[in-house]
């Protein structure tokens, strides 16, 4: 008995110690905890984030689902491509559309949303190549006052004044990029520069980087050509500009138009930071995962003195070879979901958490093979594409598009074991006309709708609505229902006012 005991003595320690060297590890397996809904919600019945065949085919998915968030207003348009942005900027929106020729109002659209409950479209930007196809490029920089984008698959550049009228965007330069073929880009924190993403993600792939000191008059700066790994597809910069957290899309050994491993590449931009002559790229560290496909954004948060990555990954295991039966007996994750990865130590980062919905747990993976397609579309995808949070330093929220999965919200306040507080899955738009739509075919019944793009956090003060004080709104994008604005529930802020001291609403 007593060598019994002495052997679980050892093994507890044992297991304390690895925790203790591993940091988080013990938290990073399965999926977050499930939001606890009000009475009044209209919540999905399936898995987490699953919009099942029974409520695709009776027609229950037009209703849409909410859990602790409700819609206040929309501006539909003729639909919007999610995850082309969306950017923000005070009380004006921005989303791209299709740039299809059944559109009545191409381009960008600009929305006014200084009366949150009656969202207008102010203007539409298609004056230049970059805004009537601007891709994920798409970018507000708050601090210069500026808009900038690059032209989708195209050489154009187009930055535009925020600062006057962010209404009626003035066309401030439109430069030509000699060999660009946009599809992802950002500023760096100080505005000054514009980095320039490529849709060549292959090996030899470049970024091309503008010099914005002067936005009214954009200067090229020598482009990076990666002969290797560091070619980013999101582009995140941290506070001082001199690291570049690449989001290497990678595919399951399949390259394709992949560069080759899947994951985070940290990249020595300072060069370019302090306009040195002859700018190198160095790399700084790697680290890469294969139950996923096609990262993306490395968007980086600071909390308690500490740096972090949240990942994204647009594919899932079910984007490899042979689909999602293939993940399912890989043991990969069926759809993309995000890392938080502690990058405190540069040179050795560290997945803390993973924020995994029960549709991208493996051990659900054969309960989703059998999901019909949509008529004339595929079967809905529950990546994610991209996160942001309420704040860049000690954030306590984390809103993520999970495309078909909707919209996400997260509690962060233990970066080491978040739990789901919230979700919005927009009304399925079915046949609806919207030529501006990204999912949007003739001849498409659609079940879902996508949320694929960027969420932003927006206190606004009521002009319109009962009580006082300031009211925190989540503004998002779907290809559907276009733009909108959503506010969480009485109930859940009664139940949960220590959240909302905590996010400084």
């Amino acid at each position: 008995m007593i060598k019994h005991e002495r052997v679980n003595a050892l093994a507890i320690a044992t297991v304390v110690s690895l925790a203790l060297f591993f940091g988080a590890s013990a938290a990073v397996a399965g999926s977050v905890p499930q939001a606890k809904c009000g009475p009044a919600d209209h919540t999905e019945s399936g898995l987490q984030g699953q919009t099942t065949p029974l409520e695709r085919s009776s027609g229950d998915s037009e209703r849409g689902y909410n859990c602790n968030l409700e819609l206040v207003s929309q501006f539909q348009g003729e639909g919007a491509v999610s995850q082309n942005g969306p950017t923000y900027f005070n009380q004006c929106a921005y989303f791209a559309t299709n740039n299809n020729p059944l559109q009545q109002h191409p381009g960008v659209v600009v929305v006014d949303v200084s009366d949150p409950e009656n969202p207008q479209a102010s203007t539409y930007l298609d004056d230049t190549p970059a805004m009537a196809n601007p891709h994920e490029t798409l970018r507000a920089h708050v601090g210069r006052g500026l808009l900038a984008a690059g032209e989708n698959n195209g050489p154009n550049f187009a930055v535009y004044d925020l600062s006057t009228d962010c209404l009626h965007p003035s066309l401030m330069a439109s430069i030509t990029l000699p060999g660009s073929q946009a599809h992802m880009g950002n500023f760096a924190p100080d505005g000054l520069t514009y980095y320039v993403g490529q849709n060549n993600r292959g090996i030899g792939g470049f970024l091309y980087v503008v010099d914005l000191d002067d936005p009214l008059n954009p200067k090229e700066l020598p482009p990076w050509q990666f002969l290797g790994d560091g070619r980013p597809h999101g582009v995140w910069l941290n506070a001082a500009g001199t690291r570049l957290y690449a989001g290497q899309p990678g595919l399951f050994g399949n390259t394709g138009s992949s560069i080759g491993p899947d994951g985070l590449v940290i990249d020595d931009v300072s060069d370019y930071q302090f306009r040195l002559p002859n700018p190198q790229i160095r790399i700084v560290s790697k680290l890469f995962w294969q139950d996923q496909g096609q990262a993306e954004d490395m968007y980086p948060i600071r909390v308690h003195g500490r740096n972090y990555i949240v990942s994204t990954d647009e594919s899932g295991g079910a984007g490899g070879l042979g689909g999602l039966p293939a993940a399912c007996m890989r043991g990969a994750s069926p759809f993309g979901y995000p890392n938080i990865i502690d990058i405190t130590h540069e040179k050795n980062p560290t997945i803390v958490a993973k924020l995994m919905l029960e549709v991208s747990d493996p051990a659900n993976c054969l309960r989703l093979v059998n999901d019909p397609p949509d008529v004339g579309a595929g079967t809905p995808a529950y990546n994610v594409e991209r996160c942001f949070a309420n704040r860049a330093n000690n954030p306590t929220m984390l809103a993520c598009g999970f495309q078909n999965a909707g919209l996400r919200v997260f509690d962060i306040r233990d970066l080491f074991h978040p739990k789901e507080i919230a979700y919005y899955k927009p009304p399925a738009p079915r046949t609806a006309f919207l030529p501006g739509s990204g999912s949007w075919a003739q001849g498409v019944d659609l079940t879902v709708d996508r949320i694929a793009g960027y969420a932003h956090f927006q206190k606004v003060t009521p002009s319109k609505r009962k009580g006082n004080g300031t009211e925190l709104e989540i503004w998002t994008v779907s290809d559907g229902n276009g733009f909108q604005v959503l506010r969480f529930t009485d109930n859940f802020k009664a139940l949960h006012k220590h959240l909302f001291e905590d996010s400084g609403e």
